[in-house]
């Protein structure tokens, strides 16, 4: 009978979530494509399979920002269905807790934590970069394309590299400049250089001009061997956006102290911000099932509704506002990411376990 029940609940919230995560998906791209469709079809005139393609790129980023308030409106549809039927008694009739009731659903949690972790870490740093090409919309203020003609950042050790430009595989650049640092990350040189060459696992600088820390006389070279073993970063992420890397990426920036792009803590910060997601969909059903105790009979159904709906926005604001202050460097990142589900978490067990006591 509980294997029944557990069915009856997986399939109940699923088919609710689904449909509400693919009306909101589809409704928020729609609107970005009517308010973009003339810069999306400019990219290739007379082909209209391109408002398509546009739109599956923008898809996994629109999909994924709205998994945790779907599963958090499913969870609410679902209880207060059961509940205006009267269904809700029976289930606490047969002896269902709802420590038990949470656990029947795990396997939907850990599903939809599974696919948003996916989407995060695998589909949004696919697609982003062809987006940042199209400079459509959102991408369009900071469009950057990766390319052999864009700005690249290396680091070997203490010392900071950006290039002008550089091939394909990153062993010829152009207007080197080399940030060398002394052990307490403080600037002591400046190397400027028209080209540098990679060979033999050392770096040929020509036409190069070097400042020195105390205002000494700069120093002119024809060529200068710099034997650092400079790190590229990634050609995917050379614009140092955390929200659009992997997992892999972010763990490389945070390895090379984020090539000086940003500040290392803003690559820990979304590193656990992404492990974190895993977990949004089952905190959504831990907040609202306890709610649906104090409402047994079908009654204050609206109430059950804006109170659940109150406390998912609210862990919405809160993680927000914990993710900016986790970039900014206020608090660590560990902490930036976790604490909202730490402390939403907590006021779910507080509800759960008053409502074991009723």
């Amino acid at each position: 009978m509980m294997k029944i029940i557990g069915w009856m609940l997986i399939r109940m919230v699923a088919s609710r979530y689904i449909a509400i995560l693919l009306g909101i998906s589809f409704f928020v791209l729609s609107l970005d494509l009517l308010a973009n469709a003339k810069d999306v079809q400019a990219l290739r005139p007379g082909d209209s399979w391109i408002l398509i393609d546009y739109m599956l790129h923008r898809a996994p980023s629109v999909v994924s920002n709205y998994m945790g308030i779907s599963m958090l409106l499913a969870m609410l549809l679902s209880l207060t269905e059961l509940s205006y039927r009267n269904e809700m008694v029976a289930i606490w009739a047969a002896g269902l807790s709802p420590v038990r009731l949470l656990s029947m659903l795990l396997p939907l949690a850990f599903l939809a934590g599974g696919l948003q972790f996916v989407l995060s870490d695998t589909a949004i740093p696919a697609t982003t970069p062809q987006l940042r090409d199209w400079g459509i919309g959102d991408y369009g203020a900071d469009k950057l394309k990766v390319g052999e003609k864009d700005p690249i950042w290396m680091r070997a050790g203490p010392d900071i590299l950006r290039a002008g430009s550089a091939n394909a595989d990153s062993t010829r650049l152009e207007d080197v400049i080399i940030f060398r640092r002394d052990g307490n990350g403080l600037l002591r040189e400046q190397i400027y250089a028209a080209q540098a060459e990679l060979s033999g696992g050392r770096w040929t600088l020509s036409g190069v001009l070097v400042y020195y820390r105390d205002n000494l006389q700069p120093s002119r070279l024809e060529t200068l061997v710099y034997s650092g073993a400079m790190k590229p970063a990634q050609a995917g992420a050379r614009s140092g956006a955390p929200e659009d890397m992997s997992l892999a990426e972010l763990s490389y920036f945070i390895d090379n102290q984020g090539f000086g792009i940003r500040p290392v803590w803003v690559y820990e910060t979304w590193a656990h911000k992404r492990v974190s997601l895993f977990f949004s969909g089952l905190l959504m059903m831990a907040l609202c099932i306890p709610l649906a105790t104090r409402f047994r009979r079908g009654g204050g159904l609206g109430v059950l509704f804006a109170v659940g709906v109150g406390l998912g926005f609210l862990f919405f604001i809160v993680d927000g506002i914990s993710l900016t202050m986790g970039e900014l460097g206020f608090v660590t990142p560990w902490l930036a990411a976790w604490f909202p589900l730490a402390a939403f978490g907590s006021l779910a067990a507080v509800l759960t376990l008053r409502a074991e006591t009723v």
